[in-house]
């Protein structure tokens, strides 16, 4: 086996790893994918003899291409993104990571995020997450304890007190009606005078931006609630709302109104804008 030969059984023996650390990073299999991939073309053009610690040195290499990555993102003016991995590798990767996690990951600022990944995930230490992030180890351990603290939430406990945990249920019972288009579980968990706020993106044209009624308000969600089937329960300033997020990425808000053991009331959140003000964080039980 020549030196080549070498390496690449080297370099594929790191692969799953790096591509696991890609896909926390970047929330999307096709973009982690093409980093890895990046990685193995820098790889052949240095002297490998001379890399003591080549884990070391891809996990580095895969994390900057990651924050350039990032970087570039939040540089592209905020519009509603088209998914860029197919059904399948979504699936996987929220089977992986959890769709509620990946939302909440993709509203960390890119330094915060790589440093929140390779530390909380991987254990790498702050001393080789510094330079990775243009910071030195102090510095980025505070990255990681922010980005740690914004994840976590300092909100309700959704599933530690009675009212927590009874809101909770109502919400997801909700979801789960309108995932199945179940109009009888709909209507039993939406108070009779229910009203739906939604911004003009969120529906099809010529849909009331405000409805009244249980029985308007379950067939409307029967008709148009496919979108339900990728919500997670989130916490918006300690306040447990739902995420629509097909691709782990934010696209529409729930926030919701109950009272009696029902849903008096939720609003549908579209508005780009208003999207990326909102702060989220992971209920006291993570969903996926």
């Amino acid at each position: 086996m020549d030196g080549r030969e070498e390496l690449a059984v080297r370099f594929e023996a790191e692969r799953g790893r790096l591509g696991a650390v890609a896909r926390r990073m970047l929330g999307s299999t096709a973009e982690a994918e093409d980093a890895v991939q990046e990685a193995w073309l820098r790889l052949e053009r240095v002297d490998a003899a001379e890399l003591e610690n080549l884990p070391g040195w891809l996990t580095t290499v895969v994390s900057r291409i990651c924050l350039d990555v990032l970087r570039g993102r939040r540089t592209e003016p905020v519009v509603v993104e088209e998914a860029v991995d197919g059904p399948e590798a979504e699936a996987e990767l929220v089977e992986e990571v959890g769709r509620a996690m990946l939302v909440v990951l993709d509203r960390l600022g890119p330094a915060e995020r790589v440093a929140f990944v390779l530390h909380d995930g991987f254990a790498v230490p702050f001393e080789q997450i510094g330079p990775i992030v243009g910071r030195n180890a102090v510095a980025a351990k505070k990255l990681a304890s922010r980005a740690r603290q914004r994840v976590r939430g300092t909100g309700e406990a959704t599933g530690g007190d009675a009212a927590g945990s009874a809101r909770r249920e109502v919400v997801e019972a909700f979801l789960a009606a309108a995932r199945g288009g179940d109009l009888d579980a709909l209507l039993a968990v939406l108070a009779p005078e229910v009203v739906r706020r939604a911004d003009p993106a969120a529906l099809p044209a010529g849909r009331p931006v405000l409805l009244r009624g249980a029985g308007a308000v379950a067939r409307e969600t029967r008709v148009i609630g496919r979108r339900a089937r990728f919500a997670v329960p989130v916490l918006v300033d300690g306040e447990l709302c739902a995420a629509i997020a097909p691709d782990g990425r934010l696209r529409l808000l729930l926030r919701f109104e109950v009272a009696d053991g029902r849903v008096a009331g939720f609003e549908v959140v579209a508005d780009p804008a208003r999207l990326a003000a909102l702060e989220l964080s992971l209920p006291g039980r993570d969903a996926s």
